[in-house]
């Protein structure tokens, strides 16, 4: 279906910003349409970064996995 093009470094840092942008949105630290944004951009980068696979990566022909 898809082929994994994200490498370990690259997952683990979309994982912990994707978090850190939920928390920001969701917490209430920042609020309206920033926090939305963030909230979007957070969910955005956690699937991607549990899954391992990036659609823009593959738009562009990148990839940071070596192999």
């Amino acid at each position: 279906m898809y082929k994994i093009n994200e490498a370990s470094w690259d997952r683990i840092a979309r994982v912990v910003f994707g978090i850190v942008l939920l928390y920001l949105g969701l917490g209430g630290v920042t609020g309206g349409v920033l926090g939305v944004v963030f909230d979007i951009f957070g969910v955005i980068l956690l699937l991607t970064g549990l899954v391992g696979f990036c659609p823009l990566y593959t738009l562009f022909k990148f990839s940071t996995k070596k192999g």
